[in-house]
């Protein structure tokens, strides 16, 4: 059964549609001529992307949320450019936090750190590590516990 599936088998290139078999020739061709870019120096095109001109790095958080934008979510006009750092300057690039100064903000953290280590040694100078005054009991527990001559208890591990 399957040596005549493999003998009748036709090639694939009959097999697809004309427009996929003038797309793999297309692709096949080496000797067809691509678009041609333009051959720009150092001093023309100091970013090396082309000639094309990138707007101001301006993150996309920073831009005004009410003004009339064409894409409201991305705060973005129809046909206008796109810098080539979009995806570290759009709006679902991690947010940048402008709200408190480095300085400010270490300085929180070494008051917490200060209050957490203060509560702990606090805590450590009046926990009571054993009660006030031991119990006492009238003449002691030795009956209780055997008397004289019992075989006291080994401790886990006192082999």
């Amino acid at each position: 059964m399957l040596s005549r599936r493999i003998a009748t088998a036709r090639p694939l290139r009959a097999a697809l549609p004309l427009t996929r078999r003038v797309a793999f020739g297309q692709q096949r061709g080496a000797a067809q001529a691509g678009p041609e870019y333009p051959s720009l120096t150092e001093a023309e095109d100091p970013g090396m992307n082309g000639g094309y001109i990138n707007p101001p790095p301006v993150k996309r958080q920073f831009r005004d949320p009410h003004a009339d934008w064409w894409d409201k979510q991305e705060r973005r006009n129809y046909g206008e450019p796109v810098h080539e750092d979009n995806d570290i300057l759009g709006m679902f690039s991690p947010e940048e936090y402008t709200h408190t100064k480095p300085g400010k903000g270490l300085f929180q953290i070494g008051c917490f750190v200060a209050a957490v280590f203060g509560l702990c040694g606090i805590v450590s100078m009046t926990y009571p590590d054993k009660p006030s005054a031991p119990r006492e009991f009238e003449g002691g527990l030795e009956n209780e516990l055997g008397g004289p001559n019992a075989v006291r208890a080994k401790a886990p591990g006192d082999e």
